[in-house]
């Protein structure tokens, strides 16, 4: 299983979603089996590091919240099983860009009991938005590893 999490510049959100995804498959012995990464649908952020205040909120938690922006590109529709939006229009814009409704395009706040669909973007906000997100992110990350493999317990 290969997910993908895609955010808007591919510095906040999508790489903290990343870190904890990878974490949970670490924890539930699935490193081998579920490969994760992350992308943005823009470009003005390529090549950075992720935000150091998603760095530091994920480190509060044991997290690695690393690599390097990249934009989504055309063989990411071909190289992941999955690719999980953080909100409506990160997954508008996938969808625009995959030419097609794809069933393998999810939010990630579909994967819980919430009914708001959109993890917010806390790039304008303070550190305390960084730690709020994160925590959001781990809920629906968990879900999503039962999802994707089922009997698991992360």
């Amino acid at each position: 299983m290969r997910i993908l999490f895609v955010c808007l510049g591919n510095i906040c959100r999508s790489p903290t979603a990343e870190a904890v995804m990878r974490d949970l498959t670490v924890k539930a012995g699935l490193a081998d089996e579920i490969t994760v990464d992350s992308a943005g649908t823009g470009d003005w952020h390529i090549g950075y590091p992720p935000d150091s205040r998603a760095v530091e909120a994920g480190a509060k938690r044991g997290l690695t919240v690393s690599g390097t922006a990249r934009q989504i590109a055309p063989s990411d529709f071909e190289n992941f099983d999955l690719i999980v939006a953080m909100d409506r229009s990160n997954h508008a814009d996938l969808i625009e860009l995959a030419g097609k409704e794809d069933p393998r395009i999810r939010l990630l706040r579909e994967f819980g009991p919430d009914d708001e669909l959109d993890v917010p973007d806390p790039y304008f906000g303070g550190e305390d938005g960084f730690d709020e997100v994160i925590s959001l992110i781990d809920r629906h990350c968990r879900v999503l590893l039962e999802n994707v493999s089922p009997g698991v317990q992360p």
